[in-house]
């Protein structure tokens, strides 16, 4: 079906205004009109201030105005009455034929319900996850996934060209901690024991990769690990290494060791942890269009020609051996270095080459989902944007909060007896992957969310994404029970739908594309939860106060029909988060 044949009620109520207060004055071109829902019936469908915004302008008192602008306004064929509310309010009620008619548009429209040309075919590129490939992914990356796997969802639906991206962060000093740790516990199955540093990974998925290691290699990368503790101290022979500085001896000293074999190791280990979280999201029905390697930025030269860019443009300065960038000149709190004084590159330095790619692609927009401790990081990458004179209007970040779990009403542990969070692994296998994907994204991103799991396996009402599901499955047996074809309701006369429930369940479903809208220009998924509960929670109602299969056909086939908008509606927005649509339960 024709997108564009779906009427969008806000849209065109407000170009109507528009054109009402054209002819009222000249309207300033940072003006929006906006129209919001009423929140009861008795005030209309749909509010709009726009005469309280005029009325200091005109001189006039806001209730004067938006009489003036009503009575300019061109003929709605939509509309049943316009009214002037409080203090110069302007209520508009939709004529109930418009709001009956509506269910035709949605059983044409099926699965394509809801989408909309909103985004015009604008590039658009989603950043999410982008966990650092050093070991399985955590309850907290989790809620990233989710979120940026739904709003990529959404985007898409609103009618923006997306494309899902996962940056590999397979460069830098944590997959060399995540080599060396591997390294050390293969010299353990080969009975070389050293000392295991306390700052390196922990987790029983690094013994297991060694063990890969040795069944496949036996001694082959043993090679002279009594070299290994050259030039630190001696108490470092008896006890684990515990700073930074020692750390990156042993590192070294890894590497000098293994020589080329290094890169075997270092290989593998990244090829395990990628191909593990790959088939980890792929579980969470999370899929990326784009997986962009940080080492692809070194090999080809991009990290150094984004440094050099800003050299030319006098925005680093040298300072003890160590290259800075003048962010300080772009609202950050300090200057930051980008290369330091051995040469090497910081990871500052390897994200402003990555964003510098980023648009060079000719994305519209970017957005980058981050954790909420990236917050300070914002600062400094605008500012390098603006200093290699790009629009950093184009980069949008939204900040994700951690999700908290909670067991018996009480704070459950995020880590395990090893050290290491809670996986997203362990949490599907606990609530599932719906329950995951909807309790994510019930609360806006930057929210903190209390993760009730015991709530989230719970086969009850109070349960958010049970009680959606729930609401599904009882259309379904609705229309299992008819046994007819759906299809024939497409030709329902839609007049018998007159109760108080049935327009508001009516109402309900004309948001539908509304609520897709909003969550594309908020980049807020937890939009369409919050819409999918408030449209469960009303068919629920409807369901047990309503008889369905009752001889009068013309009764029976339009009520049938609501339910039949309401399961496609219910299973647009669902498929939307991720979540799935059973028909049984």
């Amino acid at each position: 079906m024709n997108l564009s044949a779906v009427p969008h009620f806000k849209t065109h109520f407000a170009e109507l205004f528009h054109v009402a207060a054209s002819n009222i004055t000249s309207l300033d071109a940072a003006m929006r009109i906006e129209l919001s829902r009423t929140k009861q019936a008795s005030h209309g469908d749909y509010s709009c201030n726009l005469a309280m915004q005029l009325a200091k302008q005109l001189g006039k008192n806001p209730r004067e105005v938006a009489q003036l602008l009503i009575d300019k306004m061109p003929v709605s064929p939509y509309v049943e009455k316009i009214e002037v509310a409080g203090a110069g309010f302007i209520n508009l009620f939709l004529k109930n034929s418009t709001k009956q008619q509506h269910l035709h548009y949605v059983l044409q429209s099926k699965d394509a319900f809801g989408s909309s040309n909103f985004g015009q075919g604008k590039k658009i590129q989603v950043e999410f996850v982008s966990a650092n490939p050093t070991g399985p992914l955590h309850v907290g990356h989790g809620r990233g996934a989710a979120i940026g796997a739904s709003l990529a969802n959404i985007l898409k639906a609103a009618g923006f060209d997306v494309s899902r991206e996962f940056y590999v962060n397979d460069a830098g000093r944590q997959m060399d901690i995540l080599t060396l740790s591997t390294w050390l516990r293969y010299l353990e199955l080969n009975d070389i024991h050293i000392a295991f540093p306390a700052n390196a990974y922990q987790g029983d998925y690094v013994k297991a990769m060694a063990k890969l290691i040795h069944q496949a290699h036996a001694q082959r990368y043993v090679h002279q690990p009594d070299l290994l503790l050259d030039g630190l101290p001696a108490i470092a022979r008896e006890t684990s290494v515990d700073t930074d500085e020692q750390l990156d001896q042993l590192i070294a000293n890894t590497k000098k060791i293994l020589g080329q074999d290094y890169a075997y190791i270092h290989n593998f280990v990244l090829t395990e942890q990628l191909g593990d979280c790959r088939n980890d999201l792929m579980e969470f029905g999370v899929e990326f269009d784009v997986w962009f390697s940080e080492q692809s930025l070194y090999d080809n030269g991009l990290v150094a020609h984004a440094i050099e860019l800003l050299e030319k443009k006098h925005h680093l300065y040298h300072q003890d051996g160590a290259t800075w960038f003048r962010s300080t000149d772009f609202g950050d709190e300090k200057d930051r270095v980008v290369q330091r004084e051995n040469g090497q590159f910081t990871y500052f330095a390897s994200d402003i080459a990555y964003h510098l790619n980023k648009f060079e692609r000719g994305f519209d927009q970017v957005i980058n989902i981050w954790g909420a401790d990236h917050h300070g990081y914002i600062a400094r990458v605008k500012g390098a944007l603006r200093a290699l004179e790009l629009d950093p209007t184009k980069l949008e970040i939204a900040l994700v909060q951690f999700a908290v779990l909670y067991r018996n009403g009480k704070k459950a542990s995020m880590s395990t007896r090893s050290g290491e969070f809670v996986t997203l692994r362990e949490l599907r296998q606990e609530v599932g992957k719906d329950a995951a994907r909807f309790f994510y994204v019930m609360r806006k991103s930057d929210q903190h969310l209390d993760f009730d799991l015991d709530l989230a396996k719970s086969q009850s009402t109070d349960n958010p994404v049970y009680y959606v599901q729930y609401a599904h499955a009882r259309v379904c047996s609705v229309l299992a029970q008819w046994d007819g074809d759906i299809d024939d309701l497409k030709d329902a006369d839609m007049n018998a739908l007159s109760s108080p429930t049935e327009l508001a369940l009516l109402q309900r479903i004309i948001d539908f594309p509304d609520a897709i809208e909003a969550a594309a220009k908020e980049y807020s998924p937890h939009l369409i939860a919050f819409y999918l509960r408030e449209l469960a929670s009303e068919f629920h109602s409807y369901y047990n106060s309503t008889r369905f299969l009752v001889p009068d056909i013309s009764l029976l086939h339009a009520r049938l029909a609501l339910v039949a908008s309401i399961r496609q509606i219910l299973n647009n927005g669902l498929r939307l988060l991720g979540v799935s649509a059973p028909e049984k339960m």
